[in-house]
């Protein structure tokens, strides 16, 4: 096993069945190899390792307390990060991205109101507008050439709707892999305003774009992006901790933090745990190396899957990753419907991945294949995805 010029074994094959992984405990069948649900086969960073050791071995697991290093830690990784200056009075922290999407659709939509969608998105989307008794308001993105960008036009449209009072934006965008610019943003912000339409910008995998290319903070673009926003985020993608449950909602307004933290409190996701906490400050305070070596070994990842489908799989056509470890393929030359790919990659070749339509039917004809594990486990997948497609 080779380590990079770090000292970090991205390399390394860690066993992960019988440890109730979701991704790898509910594949059927030991053969099966999972390149779908959206974690890392990696350790996480070693900072986030010992400080989770050292609250094991306090032994107490009682109720947390979030202290002030904890906002410390949020503001200043943006700030240094990012350049995207923060106040610690505008975090909120909950369970998850997830919950958080769930909870600001019900702090700021009433039943019967309608939440705009840049389809084809992330699953969950679509389940946390129809649990609070909303309506899904599609904007498909535009497939320019394989590469997606946001139609304006549909958009004007769609936030005229008198319904309408609510954006959720994924950035960097799961599963098309774009990771949006500032102009983008903002001429996205500006039809909202006109109309009145909040913006909830996830940016769960903010960290996770391609070496020179940096995530525009959507409420860092302009005075008129920041009012309009809410944030969710979390270093959970990032650093391969979603297991330990935390999140944070991110909002200048006061009203709005404070409809927002009813809803937390009504949904009862306001409780959070203290591992969650030890590990957001060990990530933001001392895993920045451990994060830039791992996005250099996932570009890796990439440029190898892209010269493995040049050869082997031509006829497929890879779209160009931004952002993320989810690769978004056209499939459509093949003529087979996602589910229908999904399956015999899951029968034939025993290898999961996600079929398009999850994510809305502008996603038909396409599949997401994560590549967040060790490069050799990757070429085996991949292999067995030539061997029934090719």
């Amino acid at each position: 096993m080779c380590k990079s010029m770090d000292g970090y074994n991205f390399d390394e094959l860690i066993g992960r069945r019988g440890t109730n992984s979701y991704k790898w405990d509910s594949a059927p069948g030991g053969d099966v190899l999972p390149m779908w649900v959206a974690d890392m086969d990696f350790r996480t960073a070693p900072p986030v390792i010992d400080a989770l050791r050292r609250r094991v071995e306090h032994g107490v697991f009682g109720y947390v307390k979030v202290p002030e290093a904890y906002y410390d830690a949020v503001v200043d990784w943006f700030s240094r990060r990012h350049g995207w200056r923060l106040e610690r009075e505008w975090i909120l922290y909950t369970s998850g991205v997830v919950p958080a999407v769930s909870v600001v659709v019900k702090a700021l939509c009433e039943p019967g109101d309608k939440v705009i969608l840049q389809t084809p998105v992330y699953n969950c989307f679509f389940s946390s507008v129809r649990n609070n008794g909303c309506e899904v308001l599609e904007n498909p993105l535009r497939n320019d050439g394989g590469r997606f960008t946001m139609d304006y036009d549909d958009l004007e449209r769609k936030a005229a709707d008198p319904r309408a009072r609510l954006l959720v934006l994924c950035n960097p965008h799961n599963p098309v892999g774009r990771v949006w610019t500032a102009g983008e943003l903002e001429r996205l912000n500006d039809i909202c305003l006109r109309h009145g339409v909040r913006v909830l910008s996830d940016e769960i995998h903010c960290e996770l774009t391609r070496p020179g290319l940096a995530y525009q903070p959507f409420a860092a673009v302009s005075e008129g992006c920041l009012h309009n926003a809410i944030v969710a985020n979390s270093p959970s993608k990032s650093f391969n901790t979603a297991g330990l449950q935390i999140a944070n909602i991110i909002s200048d307004d006061a009203a709005t933090r404070a409809s927002i933290d009813r809803a937390i409190n009504v949904n009862e996701v306001c409780d959070v745990n203290p591992f969650g906490v030890e590990g957001l400050i060990a990530a933001y305070n001392e895993g920045e190396a451990w994060l830039d070596a791992l996005r250099g070994y996932l570009w890796g990842n990439y440029e190898a899957l892209c010269a493995f489908f040049a050869e082997r799989l031509p006829a497929l056509r890879v779209t160009p990753l931004e952002g993320t470890y989810l690769v978004w393929v056209d499939c459509r030359p093949l003529g087979l419907a996602s589910d229908e790919l999904a399956r015999r990659l899951a029968e034939e070749g025993r290898v999961l991945v996600n079929s398009g339509t999850m994510y809305g039917q502008a996603g038909e004809g396409f599949i997401r294949i994560n590549i967040a594990c060790p490069r050799s486990r990757m070429m085996e997948g991949l292999g067995r995805m030539a061997a029934v497609l090719g």
